[in-house]
């Protein structure tokens, strides 16, 4: 069982489930980058773990070079890690590695409005329907018209809880793009675009409550 993030992140590397998330989530930014305008492509991470997600994308894409981000991570190792795999590729000056805290919305502010938002592993780390309500509503704040946002739910105990989650981006304003489960059936992945007009970053707000700790995974929970 994982005693911290770090750990549970090592888990990518023998867990099918995992890998099989990691694999839709890289689709789906390789497909919001495709559909983005010529020129600068924003990107923000939020969890951003090590990166790999968006790092793994961009290695193999031909607009690599058109890719600015953000990426904000507290654990320090997974910090550290990321941080040091976008240096050997070449890329330090265009992904900007944060050790910080994803829920304090000063850590977006001159990376923002974004054209692609990453929330994977975050939905399942929060207490309640009310908070995810919350998370959700305060995307537009790191978002424009049009921008992607990629996240992940997983299923527990037979409740397809990505279900509540694509029912809010549609109260939110958002609309469905795409959606898919894991071959394993129990790990969703969904990409929005938001048709809002965006609303300005405040300073010091809290975007929401990551109340999520790496040891109710046991036997890699897909609760995320």
């Amino acid at each position: 069982m994982p005693k911290d993030w770090f750990e549970w992140h090592e888990l990518y590397n023998t867990e099918p489930k995992l890998q099989q998330r990691l694999q839709i989530v890289r689709q789906y930014i390789k497909s919001a980058i495709d559909a983005s305008e010529p020129g600068r492509i924003r990107v923000v991470s939020i969890c951003a773990g090590d990166g790999r997600d968006l790092l793994g994308t961009l290695l193999e894409h031909p607009r690599i070079k058109d890719v600015y981000a953000r990426l904000v991570e507290l654990n320090p190792q997974l910090f550290e890690r990321g941080r040091a795999a976008i240096t050997s590729a070449g890329l330090s000056e265009q992904l900007e590695f944060i050790n910080g805290d994803a829920t304090d919305s000063s850590n977006y502010i001159g990376a923002v409005p974004a054209d692609i938002v990453i929330v994977c592993g975050v939905f399942g780390n929060l207490s309640d329907e009310t908070e995810l309500k919350r998370l959700i509503g305060n995307l537009p704040l790191l978002s424009k018209k049009g921008s992607f946002v990629i996240w992940t739910r997983g299923h527990s105990h037979g409740i397809p809880h990505s279900e509540t989650v694509r029912k809010i981006f549609r109260d939110a304003d958002f609309e469905e793009v795409n959606f898919q489960l894991t071959p394993t059936g129990d790990m969703g992945v969904g990409i929005h675009r938001y048709l809002g007009e965006g609303l300005p970053l405040p300073k010091d707000q809290q975007l929401f409550v990551f109340s999520g700790t790496p040891d109710k995974f046991r036997n890699v929970s897909v609760a995320s």
